[in-house]
């Protein structure tokens, strides 16, 4: 890290450190099924994705789904083997391709198909796969997802889907790795004509097929990764507005059960208050063409893009739970807030690999405190982000595994959250701040990055070689921890529990004003004309005097 005037505070957890300097868990066993859910197979990199058109039937009564996928794709190399992702035990009836029946050899969740038409470099083509059966039902949605077959409170079936992690071909076939989003895509799903799906995107047209059924038609017109597409079904009623945003007017509709509808009119008031937030600190929201949406849920919500879905019960914080503890928590509906900052941070910016995770969700537990910061001032987010450590483990690293479908600690919410609240102390200039936060919508604009674009793009933006700050609190457990002897008006201090090369200044306060100090592993010494010294609590690092 380079001499630039840094920022570092300390805070006192009573939360354990566990382990100490080791990357990764090395005990930890990947299958052949993990690198080809994982990889970037030869399989997959021959191809792009162009365009989708889901079309299935969902039955409720049956727990079943049946149809197809028309996966469009650019040919990128002259190659013959298709790789097909979908999960037992739904089965692949046909591939076909111009009309000509494909071979498919199965290995489990992949599904290799042997093209029979010759792929010439940049053709554009297309295959179909047929496909049905009973889709894994979720256990604990969404965490442990698939589909939820729930019934309402009169008795109507009420469904929905939730795959992060799990994977998109737990109940679509596709393309089921996170690198290639899909250009554009039509979603179109048969349901029990008394009840609606409500899926990503516009809703195109409403058609009747036969006598007992609708089928919704939903097309999205931006690029998308496969978990954000989902299904939604149930006895929704619709209201909606109109929000004057960056972009011009930008439509927001809810849809809700029919029971809950005057609650959600009520709750859904923090929906604009999220958009001028998150316009403010972001950019522009990502999806304009698409339009928003917030759609009820059976499980707690998740961040389907332009369809995010919500089970918060109607009730500000999570579940009515401050997840902070210092009553800030209680100020917003938990869910609306942290699912809507993922249409920047998932869904307009999107990890390549599930080992980046934390690219998605700290910025999004960071979203948290920034929509108090706009609308109840610095101090207020500030206590916010703090309040949340007690919940942090430090039990492995942020970063997960790689080509192999590995997401890393829990940790990434509120370690990630407090990292970058510790960067925000470290850049100083909020202006410059709020800058580098929405550089990074404008130059990552619905792409897939790495953890190595994001680090470049803050330390090139920010002018701060972040090398070992990254390192620290994304690839190591240990927290930075100031050691440090206060005797006869000298502070001697020193950083342990660190990186190699960490050297980040920190602010004290030392009879009410403050002072910088930059440690490193070896002790420095300085006079003081002072009895007590107090360390900023804004930086995510630990004291200890000795």
């Amino acid at each position: 890290m380079n001499k630039f005037f840094l920022v570092v505070c300390l805070i006192c957890s009573s939360i354990p450190i566990i382990g100490q300097t080791s990357l990764f868990d090395s005990h930890q066993k990947f299958t052949r099924q993990d690198t080809l859910r994982g990889s970037i197979t030869p399989e997959r990199s021959w191809w792009d994705l162009t365009y989708y058109h889901l079309d299935i039937t969902v039955d409720p009564e049956k727990k079943t789904i049946s149809g197809k996928n028309t996966i469009q794709y650019k040919v990128l190399e002259n190659q013959s083997t298709l790789q097909v992702d979908l999960q037992p035990p739904l089965t692949i009836e046909k591939v076909e391709q111009d009309g000509k029946l494909l071979k498919v050899r199965s290995e489990e969740n992949a599904h290799f198909i042997e093209l029979i038409k010759k792929q010439k470099k940049g053709s554009i083509n297309s295959i179909i796969v047929h496909y049905s059966g009973k889709p894994r039902e979720a256990v604990r949605a969404p965490w442990d997802g698939g589909i939820s077959w729930k019934k309402d409170t009169n008795g109507k079936h009420f469904v929905a889907s939730s795959c992060q992690g799990l994977g998109a071909s737990v109940w679509w076939p596709n393309k089921d790795h996170m690198y290639d989003e899909v250009d554009s895509m039509l979603v179109s799903v048969t349901v029990p004509k008394d009840l609606m799906n409500i899926s990503n995107g516009r809703l195109r047209k409403i058609e009747e097929r036969n006598p007992n059924t609708k089928t919704y038609h939903w097309f999205v017109n931006n690029p998308i990764n496969n978990y954000g597409v989902n299904i939604n079904i149930g006895d929704y009623v619709h209201f909606g507005e109109k929000y004057k945003g960056e972009k011009g007017l930008l439509d927001m509709d809810y849809y809700v059960l029919r029971d809950n509808l005057e609650a959600a009119k009520k709750q859904f008031k923090d929906a604009p208050k999220m958009m001028k937030a998150f316009e403010h600190w972001f950019g522009p929201y990502p999806f304009y063409e698409d339009s928003f949406k917030l759609v009820e849920v059976p499980y707690l919500g998740m961040e389907h893009q332009s369809s995010v879905t919500y089970g918060n019960k109607y009730v500000n914080g999570y579940l009515g739970n401050d997840l902070s503890g210092t009553g800030w928590g209680l100020k917003f509906d938990f869910i609306i807030i942290h699912e809507s900052g993922h249409e920047w941070f998932a869904n307009n910016i999107t990890y390549k690999d599930i080992a980046d995770m934390w690219i998605h969700e700290s910025f999004t537990a960071y979203s948290e405190n920034l929509f108090l910061d706009y609308h109840y001032g610095k101090e207020a987010s500030s206590d916010y982000v703090i309040g949340t450590r007690k919940g942090i483990r430090n039990d492995k690293p942020i970063i997960g595994h790689y080509d192999v479908n590995n997401e890393g600690s829990s940790d990434m919410y509120y370690k990630g959250a407090n990292m970058l609240h510790t960067l925000r102390q470290l850049i100083e200039d909020d202006d410059k701040w709020r800058s580098i936060l929405r550089g990074l919508n404008k130059e990552f604009y619905h792409k897939t990055v790495t953890t190595k674009e994001i680090e470049d793009y803050i330390s090139e933006q920010s002018k701060i070689d972040l090398t070992e700050f990254f390192n620290q609190y994304l690839r190591d457990t240990r927290i930075p921890t100031l050691e440090y002897r206060l005797d006869n008006k000298e502070l001697k201090y020193r950083y342990i529990d660190i990186v190699k090369g960490f050297d980040m200044p920190v602010r004290l306060k030392i009879d009410g004003k403050e002072k910088w100090i930059q440690p490193n592993a070896s002790w420095q010494t300085l006079q003081v004309k002072a009895d007590k010294i107090d360390i900023d609590p804004n930086f995510y690092v630990k004291g200890k005097s000795i």
